[in-house]
Parts: structure tokens; C-alpha cells; sequence
């Protein structure tokens, strides 16, 4: 529910003309924070700007962020056209670990994996976009484990007829695969040398 269909919460004040500059700048890091930790998809610079105030730049309130948070067992991350926080790469195996990462990939049979990585590589993309890739329909059940295991989430609509919803991965697809970021997906002449031919009938051993 948003502020103007709850008369009870106070309008955001977005200035905060009655601090200090030095606690009204920690202020609008904090709010920043917790839009982040709130976030399970990157939040972009315009909606980050909604709080904090007018003028004031959001790649130093992030900056000054991410300064704050060092030492700690998370970090700010530039993931798309957005941020968003994430567990630094040094907790991977302990995330994985105690989340049982491993156990739930292994619950996922290799045309599931194969349309997990057809999305890393082509995100945002519709059902369609996937059907495109592999020559058939992507069913509903198959997206559904994806979501289930927190790998996948909900991008944008597609900007087309219908607007029909986008997927993307996530932070915790990161997590699970050992990846700092998607730049660190292997190339696409790396996965065709390990036989892994992206559009074919048999991509990825389906």
C-alpha cells in the first residue's frame, strides 16, 4: 500500500531541512539501505532517488555506503541498471551450506538448467523469447521450480503486446553457481568448446 492510500503514515520527508548536513546525509544513506535490503531485484537510480533529497547524488550516497559496510559480510553490487545488496563471495559456502543451495540445484533435471542458463544470458526474457531458443513452449511448472528455488524472479514487462512479464535471475543464482556477478557467466565460445550449443534440441543435455 502506497502513502496516498494510507492516510495514517506520514508523506516521506524527502529534505530533511531540520537536520544537520552531515546526519542528513547519513539519513539518506540509511533510507537507502533499507530500500536495498528490502529489494530482492536490483533497485534503480529513479526509485532510489524518491528518497532522498531533491538534488542530492545517489552514486555518492551508494559510495559512501558501500565505504560503510566494509568489513561486514554483505556489500552494495551494481547488478544490471540498478543495485541491490548481496553475501560477499567469501560467504558463498557457507550459504550454500546452510541453505542447502547444492541439494535444491540437484533437484532440477538439465533442460531445467539449461533454460536457468538461457535466461542468465538473455535476461529479461519472456517464455516466448525461451521458446524461441529452444523451438518449444517453455511450460508454466518448469518457471515455477525456477521461482521456487528463489534462482529466478520477475523482471520487467516486455514493452510489446500484452506487456507480458520478463524473467531474470537472482542474487541467490549468484550464490548458488559461484559468480560475483553475471559478468562472470563463462563467454559463449567457452560453452560452445564444453559442447554447449545454445538454440539446439540437445543444449545443455536435454
Amino acid at each position: 500500500m502506497n502513502v496516498a492510500e494510507n492516510p495514517s503514515e506520514p508523506e516521506l520527508d524527502r529534505e530533511l531541512p531540520d537536520l544537520p548536513p552531515e546526519l542528513r546525509w547519513r539519513e539518506w544513506m540509511r533510507r537507502i539501505e533499507a530500500v536495498l535490503f528490502a529489494s530482492r531485484t536490483p533497485v534503480a537510480r529513479e526509485d532510489l532517488a524518491k528518497v532522498v533529497g531533491q538534488g542530492a547524488s545517489v552514486d555518492l550516497l551508494i559510495d559512501d555506503l558501500a565505504t560503510d559496510l566494509a568489513g561486514r559480510s554483505f556489500e552494495v553490487a551494481k547488478l544490471r541498471e540498478g543495485w541491490m545488496l548481496r553475501t560477499r563471495p567469501a560467504y558463498a559456502p557457507a550459504i550454500r551450506t546452510a541453505a542447502d543451495v547444492d541439494d535444491q540445484l540437484l533437484d532440477l533435471n538439465p533442460f531445467d538448467i539449461a533454460v536457468l542458463a538461457a535466461i542468465a544470458y538473455h535476461q529479461p526474457i519472456t517464455r516466448d523469447g525461451l521458446k524461441d531458443i529452444f523451438g518449444k513452449e517453455i511450460s508454466r511448472d518448469l518457471i515455477g521450480r525456477l521461482h521456487a528455488r528463489t534462482l529466478i524472479a520477475t523482471g520487467p514487462r516486455a514493452p510489446r503486446r500484452g506487456a507480458p512479464y520478463t524473467f531474470v535471475t537472482t542474487d541467490h543464482f549468484l550464490v548458488a553457481f559461484d559468480l560475483k556477478s553475471l559478468r562472470d557467466l563463462p563467454d559463449r565460445e567457452q560453452m560452445e568448446d564444453a559442447g554447449v550449443n545454445q538454440g539446439s534440441p540437445g543444449w545443455l543435455g536435454e
